[in-house]
């Protein structure tokens, strides 16, 4: 007995059901259908080697979305490493393309700006031109404010005692001074005349600085060209100080012999100009040096 179309249970025999009704005949001989056997077998086989497909297809999408994502994470940093062309193998082996080591560079860095102290600090570096009219140019001199001073006379001898005057000439021989330089300059009344020692390395200078007593080891005060006679007599402002491989000194007062006081503020700032704008103007030689050499 048999159900067929007519919407009743299917009675037919479904391979991939448990318990159902094996497909051969009822008849007398009980003789298994051979063919329906083969064909369910096969069908059965086809059925599986189709999961088998659809699983590796899944399997396939897997590992392309993991793949994907993989991409994707990697992209977001924004370094140019990672910005590979679409399409382009991950690590940059195109087929056909010839791969090699990747070329090495050594790291650079700008040399470190020159020193301009280090040019006025030895004779072997210090060669630009020297003189009290390079040193010292121009007719007068402007300082911040605008006051200004009117230069006198300038003096240039290799014989440093000649300049100098207490101890200071002894110390300058001592230290082996090459040369020196003076000029002077005056503005109502007050003149300061500066003297800068020349020696062939800084250490000499350094030491000259040390030894140095302003109240006795002075610089000889120089008049012409417009400024009279000064500190030939009279107490008059001393100082000393070194940069590089000069020693410079200054000595400040009045032109009509008067004694300088802790109250002449006029006399104090002008020594304070011609020290400073001596110091300016050897700084500025290394400076043009160090220049130079910087662009050769």
């Amino acid at each position: 007995m048999s159900f067929g179309q007519q919407g009743g249970p299917q009675s037919q025999w479904d391979p991939w059901k448990p318990h159902s009704q094996q497909p051969w005949n009822s008849g007398a001989d009980e003789t298994p259908d051979w063919a329906a056997l083969a064909e369910a077998s096969e069908t059965r086989n086809k059925r599986r080697r189709l999961l088998f497909i659809g699983g590796g297809a899944l399997a396939t999408v897997a590992i392309g979305a993991a793949v994907a994502v993989a991409v994707v994470s990697a992209n977001d940093d924004n370094s140019p490493a990672n910005n590979t062309a679409s399409g382009s193998p991950a690590n940059g082996n195109v087929p056909g393309a010839t791969t090699g080591a990747t070329p090495s560079f050594e790291s650079t860095s700008a040399p470190p700006p020159l020193d301009p102290k280090d040019f006025i600090s030895s004779k072997s570096k210090d060669t630009a031109p020297l003189g009290a009219q390079i040193l010292f140019p121009g007719t007068q001199l402007t300082v911040a404010g605008g006051t200004v001073y009117k230069k006198g006379a300038t003096d240039d001898t290799k014989s440093c005692s000649a300049a100098t005057k207490g101890g200071l000439p002894k110390i300058l021989t001592d230290n082996d001074c090459t040369r020196f330089l003076r000029v002077s300059y005056a503005k109502d009344g007050i003149a300061v005349t500066v003297g800068v020692a020349v020696f062939d390395t800084a250490a000499q200078a350094t030491k000259v600085k040390g030894q140095v007593n302003t109240k006795k080891d002075i610089v000889r005060s120089l008049s012409g060209k417009g400024i009279k006679d000064f500190c030939t007599s009279s107490v008059c402002l001393s100082t000393s100080n070194s940069y590089g491989r000069y020693a410079y000194f200054t000595i400040t007062g009045f032109t009509n012999g008067k004694d300088m006081t802790d109250k002449d503020t006029a006399a104090f700032q002008a020594s304070d100009n011609l020290e400073d704008f001596t110091f300016s103007q050897i700084r500025k030689r290394g400076e043009v040096q160090a220049s130079a050499a910087a662009n050769e």
